[in-house]
C-alpha cells in the first residue's frame, strides 16, 4: 500500500461550524427534509472528512432521499459526467482531496454507484482517513461484492488494521471470481495463521502453559461440533431463526449479543451491521455497532502493542500502534459527541467526551464537559481533578488549583486509591509552581502517607524541606 499523505487536521472553527451543520441536518431528518439535511452533511464532511458519522449520515439520508431505488436521480448516468471527468483528472495528478470531492458530488447523484464508491475509498485511503475510507470500500462492495479492486483495497486495509477474519472474506471473494489467483490464496492462508495465533495467544506465550487450550481455540473460531437440532445451540436456534424471519432485526442483535459474550467481535459487528440494514439504521442499533467497533479497535491496539514490544527494534510497528490509538481516540470522541447531542441529560458520556479531548490536547472543549459533568455526584470529584488539570494545562493555575481542592474532600484513598494519589502529588506540583511550598509539603505528605513509592514524591517533599533536589518526574 502507498504511503498516505499527511491529512492537515481541522481548526477548532472548522469542528465548531461542522458539529454545528451536522445537528441541524439531524434536526431536518424527522421531517422528511432529505435535501437540507445532506447539504448540512456535506458541509460537515467538508471541514472534517475523516469524521465516520458525518460520513455515514450523509451517505445514509441520500439512500432516504432516492427512497432505496439503487439508482439514484433520474438522468443520474448523464448527470454524473462532470464527477467522473473531475474523478480522472484528479487522479492523474494525484490530488487525492479532488478526487474525495468530486465522488461525494457523484455518489449525491447515484449514492449506490459502486465506481464512485471505490474512488472514494481509494481518495480517503490516500488521505490516511482509515475508517472512512473502510465505509466507503464497504458501502461499494454491497452493490459489488464480486470487484477484485476494490476486495483487494480493503482487505490490504483490514490487514493493516489487524481485522483478519474480515480480510480474509474479501480474499475469498476475490477466489471465487479468480479460481487462479496466487495473491489471494496465500493471504488466506497467511491471514488464517494470523488469525489463530492472535486469538490464541501464540505469539509472545512463553511456555504452553500460556497457549490457548485446542478446544478454546476450535470455540472461537467456530471449527468445533455443530449442534444436531433445536435446543441444543444458541448460535444455531438464531441462525435458524434468521433463516425463517430474515426481516426481524431482534434477532440479529440476539446473535450479535451471543457472539460478543463469545468473544467473536468480528461476527457480532457483522450481524449488527445487518440488524442495521434491516431497521433502516435505528439509532440504538448504531449505537451497539458503535460500541463492538470501539472493542475491535481497543483489541486491535493490544495487538499491535504485543506485536510491537516482541520486536523492539521494528518502528513501523511502533508507528502503526501510535496511529491506531489515535484514530480510535479521534472515533470515540465522534461517538461520544454525537451522543452527547442525543442524550444532553447523560452527565457520564459528556465526562467520557472530555476524557477524550483531554488526549487531544483540547481543553477548551474539555473544560464545559467536565463543568457540566460535576452536577453528577458520581462524577463530582473526578470531573474537579480533570477540569483542574484542563485549567492547569490552559495556563489557568489560581483556576486550576481550585478544582484540586474541591475534588479533595470527595476523593477517598480507600474508595480510588489511583486518583487520590494523583490528585494529591498534582496539587503538590502546583503548588510548587504557584510558589506555595507549606501547601505543596502537606500535598506530597498526603501522597507518602499512603505510598512511599510514588513517583518522585520523596525528592520533591526532600527539596521542599531543605534536602537534595528532586529528579525528573516520570510524567
Amino acid at each position: 500500500m502507498s504511503t498516505p499523505a499527511e491529512p492537515t487536521p481541522p481548526s477548532p472553527q472548522q469542528i465548531k461550524i461542522a458539529a454545528d451543520c451536522w445537528r441541524k441536518g439531524n434536526e431536518a431528518i424527522p421531517k422528511e427534509n432529505w435535501d437540507f439535511a445532506i447539504a448540512m452533511y456535506t458541509t460537515s464532511v467538508k471541514l472534517v472528512p475523516d469524521n465516520l458519522n458525518y460520513r455515514q449520515n450523509l451517505r445514509f439520508t441520500e439512500y432516504k432521499k432516492y427512497d432505496m431505488n439503487m439508482k439514484g436521480a433520474a438522468m443520474a448516468s448523464m448527470k454524473l459526467m462532470g464527477p467522473r471527468g473531475r474523478i480522472k483528472k484528479c487522479r492523474m495528478s494525484k490530488d487525492w482531496k479532488g478526487v474525495a470531492e468530486a465522488a461525494e458530488d457523484g455518489l449525491a447523484v447515484n449514492p449506490w454507484d459502486p465506481q464512485l464508491g471505490a474512488d472514494l475509498g481509494d481518495a480517503l485511503k490516500e488521505l490516511g482517513y482509515q475508517e472512512v475510507a473502510k465505509f466507503a470500500y464497504e458501502e461499494s462492495l454491497k452493490v459489488d461484492p464480486n470487484n477484485i479492486a476494490v476486495n483487494r483495497n480493503l482487505a490490504l486495509l483490514y490487514e493493516e488494521r489487524s481485522e483478519y477474519a474480515e480480510a480474509i472474506k474479501c480474499w475469498q471473494r476475490i477466489l471465487k471470481v479468480e479460481p487462479t489467483n496466487g495473491e489471494a490464496r496465500s493471504k488466506i492462508t497467511a491471514l488464517a495463521a494470523r488469525t489463530v495465533m492472535d486469538r490464541g495467544g501464540y505469539e509472545g506465550a512463553e511456555s504452553t502453559r500460556n497457549v490457548m487450550a485446542d478446544h478454546e481455540i476450535a470455540r472461537r473460531l467456530g471449527t468445533g461440533k455443530t449442534a444436531d437440532g433445536p435446543g441444543m445451540s444458541v448460535e444455531a436456534d438464531l441462525q435458524r431463526a434468521i433463516r425463517k424471519d430474515p426481516a426481524n432485526k431482534d434477532n440479529y442483535t440476539k446473535l450479535a449479543d451471543y457472539y460478543k459474550r463469545e468473544g467473536k467481535l468480528e461476527d457480532a459487528e457483522e450481524q449488527l451491521q445487518k440488524a442495521l440494514d434491516v431497521s433502516g439504521n435505528d439509532i440504538s442499533i448504531r449505537e451497539m455497532l458503535e460500541d463492538v467497533q470501539l472493542e475491535l479497535m481497543q483489541r486491535t491496539i493490544g495487538i499491535t502493542k504485543e506485536q510491537a514490544r516482541n520486536a523492539p527494534t521494528d518502528a513501523d510497528l511502533k508507528k502503526r500502534s501510535a496511529e491506531l490509538a489515535n484514530e480510535l481516540t479521534k472515533r470515540k470522541m465522534e461517538i461520544f459527541a454525537g451522543r452527547v447531542d442525543r442524550y444532553p441529560n447523560d452527565m457520564r458520556m459528556k465526562f467520557e467526551l472530555g476524557v477524550q479531548y483531554m488526549t487531544v490536547r483540547k481543553w477548551q472543549l474539555a473544560i464545559p464537559l467536565f463543568q457540566q459533568a460535576r452536577s453528577d455526584p458520581r462524577l463530582k470529584g473526578e470531573s474537579l481533578i480533570r477540569l483542574g488539570k484542563c485549567f492547569g494545562y490552559d495556563g489557568k493555575a489560581p483556576l486550576a488549583i481550585r478544582q484540586f481542592e474541591a475534588a479533595m474532600p470527595e476523593i477517598k484513598f480507600d474508595d480510588k486509591p489511583d486518583v487520590y494519589k494523583d490528585l494529591y502529588f498534582t496539587a503538590g506540583r502546583l503548588y510548587e509552581e504557584m510558589k506555595n511550598p507549606k501547601a505543596a509539603e502537606e500535598a506530597y505528605q498526603k501522597v507518602l502517607e499512603v505510598d512511599y513509592n510514588y513517583k518522585d514524591t520523596v525528592a520533591r517533599l526532600n527539596k521542599l524541606q531543605g534536602g537534595s533536589n528532586p529528579s525528573p518526574s516520570p510524567e
